[in-house]
C-alpha cells in the first residue's frame, strides 16, 4: 500500500469520526436524558439496599504432633512395637480447615442447630427462612407452606422437598455469605466472616458454625487414639479386678493357713498358687498402665488446640453500598446503553434506506 492510499484512508477515518461525533452531539439531550435515568435508577437501588452487617472470627490452630515429652514417649513406644494412634494422616490438617467449613454436611448440621431467638427454640435454617420471607414467596406452591426444619429433626428422613430447599440455602451461603481467609499461610491464623441483613443471624451463624466445625474436626483427629485409649483403659480395669482378686486370695489362704503344721505343706499350695496370680497379674499391670499412660499422651497430641482469639461482638460492623458511587455507576452505564442504541439505529437506518434505493 503506497503514501498516497494510507493518506486516503486516514482521511476517511477522520471524516467517519467527525460524522460520528456531528451525530452524537445532535443526541447530547437522548445521551443526556439516559444519564439521568441511570443514575436515578443507581440512586434508587443504593437507598433501597439494606445494611449487611459482617460477623467475624478470628482462630488459631496447633496442631503440632512432634517434639517436647510427648514426642519422646511416643518415640519410644514405636520403638517398643506399640500402635498408640499418631500414625494418623494429615487428611484434617490445619491447611484443609477452610475447605472443611466450607462443606456442605458441616453447613447444613449448622443451618439445623438449635438456636434461641427471644425465647423461642428453632433451628438456623427456621430463622433463616422467615428472616428472608421465603414462605411469602412459596405462596403459589403449597408443598412448600408447611415446609419445617424442626429441631433434632433426623437429616437422613428429609423430604426430597426439604433436601432441595436446604441446599439451595447452603449454595446461596457458600457462594454469598460465608467467606473463610488465611492471611499468610506460614502463619495458622484464619478468619471467619459471615454476612447478612440481620445482625443476630450473622453472629448466631458464625459462632454455631464454629462449634460444629470445631467438634468435627477435633473429634476426627483423635478418633483413633481415642479408641486406642478406651480399650487399654478397659484392660487395665478388667486386669486390676482380677488381681484385687487375686489379692484377697492369697489373705484368705494365708488365713486358713494360720498356725498350721509345718509338716504338712500340701495345704500351702493354694496360697502359693494365689501368690502367682499376683505377680503375673503385676506385671500385667504394670505394662498395661504404662501403656495407658503413653496413649493419653497420644490422645493429649492428636487433639489439636482450636483458640478463638476474636469473637464477633455487637454492634457487628455494618456496610452499605455508596449512594454516590451507584448515581455515578448508573449514569455512565446508561449513558453507554444509550450511545450502542444510538448507534445501532443509525446503522440500521442506513441498511435499509440503501435497500431502498436499491429497489
Amino acid at each position: 500500500m503506497d503514501q498516497e492510499t494510507n493518506e486516503i484512508l486516514i482521511k476517511g477515518l477522520i471524516f467517519q469520526l467527525k460524522e460520528w461525533y456531528r451525530y452524537f452531539q445532535s443526541k447530547w439531550l437522548t445521551i443526556l436524558v439516559a444519564g439521568i435515568l441511570g443514575g436515578a435508577i443507581g440512586l434508587y437501588y443504593a437507598w433501597d439496599k439494606k445494611y449487611v452487617y459482617t460477623a467475624s472470627i478470628t482462630y488459631a490452630l496447633d496442631d503440632e504432633r512432634g517434639g517436647g515429652l510427648g514426642g519422646g514417649a511416643l518415640g519410644l513406644a514405636s520403638s517398643l512395637g506399640f500402635d498408640l494412634g499418631t500414625g494418623g494422616g494429615n487428611a484434617f490438617g490445619s491447611a484443609n480447615l477452610m475447605e472443611l467449613m466450607h462443606t456442605r454436611s458441616l453447613v447444613e448440621k449448622t443451618l439445623l442447630s438449635a438456636i434461641d431467638v427471644n425465647g423461642k427454640k428453632l433451628t438456623i435454617a427456621e430463622f433463616y427462612v422467615e428472616l428472608n420471607g421465603l414462605r411469602k414467596s412459596w405462596t403459589k406452591k403449597p408443598e412448600l407452606l408447611q415446609l419445617h426444619f424442626p429441631i433434632d429433626s433426623d437429616r437422613s428422613n428429609f423430604t426430597r422437598i426439604q433436601d432441595s430447599v436446604l441446599e439451595s440455602i447452603y449454595a446461596n451461603f457458600d457462594d454469598n455469605q460465608l467467606s473463610i481467609t488465611q492471611k499468610d499461610k506460614k502463619v495458622a491464623f484464619g478468619t471467619i466472616e459471615v454476612k447478612s441483613g440481620n445482625e443476630f443471624f450473622a453472629k448466631l451463624f458464625c459462632e454455631t458454625l464454629v462449634k460444629v466445625v470445631t467438634d468435627f474436626y477435633v473429634e476426627t483427629r483423635r478418633h483413633k487414639a481415642l479408641n486406642n485409649a478406651t480399650i487399654l483403659q478397659k484392660q487395665v480395669d478388667s486386669v486390676r479386678a482380677v488381681l484385687n482378686a487375686a489379692i484377697t486370695g492369697v489373705a484368705v489362704a494365708n488365713d486358713n493357713t494360720f498356725n498350721l503344721n509345718s509338716a504338712l505343706t500340701v495345704n500351702r499350695t493354694s496360697a502359693a498358687k494365689r501368690q502367682v496370680d499376683v505377680q503375673a497379674n503385676t506385671a500385667i499391670l504394670t505394662q498395661l498402665v504404662a501403656n495407658l499412660e503413653m496413649a493419653k499422651v497420644a490422645l493429649l497430641k492428636e487433639t489439636p488446640l482450636f483458640q478463638i482469639i476474636d469473637r464477633p461482638i455487637f454492634p457487628l460492623k455494618k456496610e452499605k453500598i455508596s449512594k454516590l458511587k451507584c448515581l455515578i455507576i448508573g449514569g455512565i452505564l446508561a449513558g453507554m446503553l444509550a450511545v450502542l442504541f444510538l448507534v445501532l439505529k443509525r446503522e440500521w437506518d442506513r441498511i435499509f434506506a440503501n435497500d431502498t434505493l436499491v429497489k
